[in-house]
């Protein structure tokens, strides 16, 4: 990845943000769109851990990486905080690993 296109989608994560705290209080979401915001978010989860989680290149991944990466989605759905989603998942593959589960 070249620079150029790290600092546009920098400047472009940036804008957004930027753009949800200063438009908070001028737009008026319906209840409807927040619900599906809120699916929306469970179904990235879902593609993030079948891309990441089942598949390393053109085969199954292993026993330890899918159980790990599903280890963090349980945490992540259960709301806590990021680091201790992150220390989840990589204590559980490892762990698995350890004990000679690939």
């Amino acid at each position: 990845m070249t620079l150029t296109t790290v600092l546009v989608l920098a400047a472009g994560t940036y804008a957004i943000r930027l753009g949800g705290v200063l438009l908070r209080e001028r737009v008026a979401v319906p209840d409807h769109v927040r619900r599906l915001f809120a699916l929306s978010a469970i179904a990235l989860l879902a593609a993030l851990y079948a891309t990441n989680g089942l598949v390393d290149g053109e085969g199954f991944a292993g026993w330890a990486r899918t159980l790990g990466v599903g280890t963090g989605a349980l945490l992540a759905v259960a709301r806590l905080p990021f680091v201790f989603v992150v220390i989840g998942a990589a204590l559980t593959t490892a762990g698995l690993r350890l004990v000679g589960i690939t």
